[in-house]
C-alpha cells in the first residue's frame, strides 16, 4: 500500500514505456506485481448527467457538434481508468442519463445519491448545474463535475462547494486570446457580437480581458440581420465592417451566425480572432505534442471522429476521479474532494504542464491552445505574462477576483 501514492506515474512507465526502456519497464513492473496485488478492490461507479438542448437553425453552413460529444471522453477515460485500475484492482464504470428536462436530471441526480454514489459528471447548462448544486438535497450530497458550462458567474458569484470545472471559463479563453493579442501588438480591436445570450457573454468576457491586458476597444457593432450570408457574404460583410482603424476584427458568434464569413470579407485587410478565425479552445485535433498525439489516435480510434473541447473536459474529469482515488486509496467523496483541491494534486493532461484544481472556485487550471483549423498557434499563458504563484493564474479569474462561499471542505467532513 505504500506504493499507491506513486502509482500513477509508475503505470505510466509500465503500460506506455518507451522503446528504448521497454525491457526494463516490463522486469520493473513484473517486480511490482505482488505490491499492487495487496490493494484493497474497490468499484467506482461514475454518473454522466447529459442535457439534450434543442439548438436553432444557424444562419451559416457550420458543421455541427456530434450528439455524442462528451459521453465519448468520459468512455475513453473509464477505458484509460480501467487499463491502469487492474493493476490496482480497481473497477471503474459510466452509467449515462439523458434529457432535455431539468427537473428530470435533477431526479435522476437524487436517485443515484440515494443508492449511495456521489459522482456525477454533468454536461448541462449553467441554469440546470444551478439547479443541481445549489438543490439542498443535493448541495453537499455528491462530488459534481461541470464539463460544459463556461459562463463566469458559475466562478465568481455562484460557485457551490462540491463543484469542480474541468472545462474552462469564457474569462480563461479570452484572457489567453487577449495575451496573444497585446503579445502581437494587435491592441486595438473592432469587436462583431452576434444577438444570441450566449454571444453577450462571450462578448462580456472579451471586454474584461481587454482591461486587464490593456487593449483598446474602438469599434462594437452588433450582428442583428438574418441574412444568409452563403450568398451574400461578399455584399453585406464589407459595409458592415466599416469603421476606425482597428488591428483586429474579434468576433462573439458562438453559433457561428456571421463569424464565419467575416475572415476575407472585412473592408479593411485584418486579421479575425474570437470565435471564429484564430480561437481559444480547451482542445483541438491540431494539438499533438506533450504525447496528446496518442490521446487523439486513442480517442478517435473509439468514436471514429476527432476528439472536441467537450470530450477532453469530459475526459478529464473522469481522469481527475481516478487520480485521486489511486492517491487516497479511497472512494469517499469527501475524501476524494479535498484530495483534488489540495496542494498535492496534479494531473497529466497531455498539455505541457500539470493541471490542478483553483482552491477558491474549483476551477481546473490549464493551458489554452490558440488554434485555426489546420495548425495550433500559441499555448497560453504566453511567455513574459507573470503571476506570484503560477503562470496559469494569469488565465482566468484570480483569487482577489471571486467572490462566493466555497470550501476546500463538504458537510459531514
Amino acid at each position: 500500500m505504500f506504493l499507491l501514492p506513486f502509482i500513477g506515474t509508475i503505470l505510466r512507465s509500465c503500460l506506455h514505456p518507451s522503446p528504448q526502456r521497454r525491457s526494463r519497464a516490463i522486469i520493473f513492473c513484473l517486480a511490482l506485481l505482488p505490491a499492487w496485488a495487496t490493494a484493497d478492490p474497490l468499484d467506482i461507479r461514475v454518473l454522466y448527467l447529459q442535457q439534450h438542448i434543442e439548438k436553432p437553425p444557424a444562419l451559416s453552413n457550420i458543421l455541427p457538434e456530434p450528439d455524442d460529444a462528451g459521453i465519448r471522453g468520459a468512455e475513453l477515460a473509464i477505458n484509460d481508468n480501467n487499463t491502469a485500475g487492474r493493476f490496482l484492482r480497481q473497477h471503474y464504470a459510466l452509467k449515462s442519463f439523458v434529457s432535455g428536462n431539468a427537473e428530470e436530471l435533477r431526479q435522476h441526480a437524487l436517485r443515484w445519491i440515494a443508492a449511495d454514489q456521489r459522482l456525477i459528471v454533468a454536461d448541462v447548462t449553467a441554469a440546470t448545474l444551478r439547479k443541481l448544486t445549489a438543490d439542498p438535497a443535493l448541495a453537499g450530497e455528491a462530488l459534481v463535475f461541470n464539463v460544459s458550462a463556461a459562463e463566469n458567474n458559475l466562478r465568481t458569484q455562484s460557485c457551490q462547494s462540491g463543484l469542480l470545472h474541468t472545462t474552462p471559463s469564457h474569462a480563461m479563453l479570452s484572457d489567453a486570446l487577449m495575451q496573444f493579442l497585446v503579445r502581437k501588438r494587435w491592441q486595438d480591436w473592432f469587436l462583431i457580437k452576434g444577438g444570441r445570450p450566449e454571444d453577450t457573454l462571450v462578448a462580456a468576457s472579451l471586454k474584461r480581458s481587454a482591461k486587464k491586458f490593456g487593449a483598446r476597444l474602438v469599434q462594437e457593432k452588433t450582428w442583428s440581420f438574418d441574412t444568409d450570408l452563403r450568398r451574400s457574404a461578399a455584399q453585406e460583410i464589407p459595409a458592415f465592417t466599416q469603421a476606425k482603424d482597428y488591428d483586429v476584427i474579434v468576433t462573439a458568434d458562438e453559433a457561428g451566425d456571421f463569424g464565419e464569413y467575416i475572415p476575407y470579407n472585412s473592408w479593411l485587410p485584418r486579421p479575425v480572432a474570437g470565435t471564429q478565425g484564430l480561437t481559444p479552445v480547451t482542445w483541438h485535433r491540431v494539438v499533438e505534442q506533450w504525447g496528446a498525439a496518442q490521446l487523439q489516435s486513442r480517442f478517435e480510434k473509439l468514436a471514429g471522429r476527432w476528439m472536441n473541447s467537450r470530450d477532453y473536459s469530459a475526459w478529464l474529469a473522469v481522469r481527475a476521479i481516478a487520480e485521486a482515488v489511486t492517491r487516497t486509496s479511497s472512494t469517499d467523496y469527501h475524501s476524494l474532494y479535498a484530495y483534488l483541491l489540495g496542494p498535492e494534486f496534479e494531473l497529466a493532461g497531455f498539455k505541457g504542464r500539470k493541471l490542478s484544481f483553483r482552491n477558491w472556485n474549483g476551477q481546473m487550471r490549464q493551458p489554452i491552445p490558440l488554434v485555426h483549423p489546420r495548425a495550433l498557434v500559441a499555448n497560453a499563458p504566453l511567455e513574459g505574462f507573470l503571476h506570484p504563484h503560477s503562470e496559469l493564474d494569469t488565465l482566468g479569474f484570480d483569487r482577489p477576483e471571486v467572490n462566493c462561499s466555497f470550501t476546500t471542505t463538504l458537510p459531514g467532513q
